[in-house]
């Protein structure tokens, strides 16, 4: 099978799209770009594969010469399959560029599950107030019920000494 020119002419202008669209800096014109060149791609496989024929399937009444090389179909399909797989990681490139600069200054700051349950402990217990007042009331109240705690127990042995950063530091 001979190419024909328009599908030559139609596949170098898609590599040449493609490749002068995919060296600019947005996102996505290189994610058109590399489109275009996945698709003048096929194209070449396409134009590579030689005449048509039957399908590759050996039974009685086929010969060699009626038979379609099964090669470039399967390496279509492939180019295919990475096209499709690039094209979704350029999309979630897209999509975080996006997302992240939508945010502002908060930038990428997201709190552990850890921060967040002490959040939501610290808000349940409604210990911390709207004004500084009410905030020194609530330290007092704390440092009170502490100090009863230690004096009611002095009969209780002695409560171990924290770990030094050192020792901590060994422990893990």
């Amino acid at each position: 099978m001979s190419a024909s020119l328009t599908l030559v002419v139609l596949m170098a202008v898609m590599y040449g799209t493609g490749v002068y669209v995919m060296l600019e800096k947005s996102l996505t014109r290189i994610l058109i770009g590399f489109l275009l060149v996945g698709n003048a791609t096929n194209l070449l496989i396409f134009m590579m594969s030689g005449r048509s024929g039957a399908a590759p399937i050996i039974d009685g009444d086929t010969t060699g010469a009626d038979i379609v090389d099964p090669l470039p179909q399967v390496l279509m399909l492939t180019a295919i399959v990475i096209n499709f797989g690039i094209t979704a990681f350029i999309l979630a490139l897209i999509y975080r560029s996006w997302w992240l600069s939508n945010l502002g200054d908060e930038g990428d700051d997201v709190l552990a599950d850890e921060e967040l349950a002490d959040a939501i402990e610290a808000d349940a217990a409604e210990q911390f107030h709207a004004n500084l007042d009410d905030d020194d009331e609530a330290v007092r109240h704390v440092l009170e019920e502490g100090g009863d705690a230690d004096e009611s127990d002095e009969d209780a042995p002695p409560a171990e000494e924290e770990p030094s950063e050192n020792e901590r530091d060994v422990m893990r």
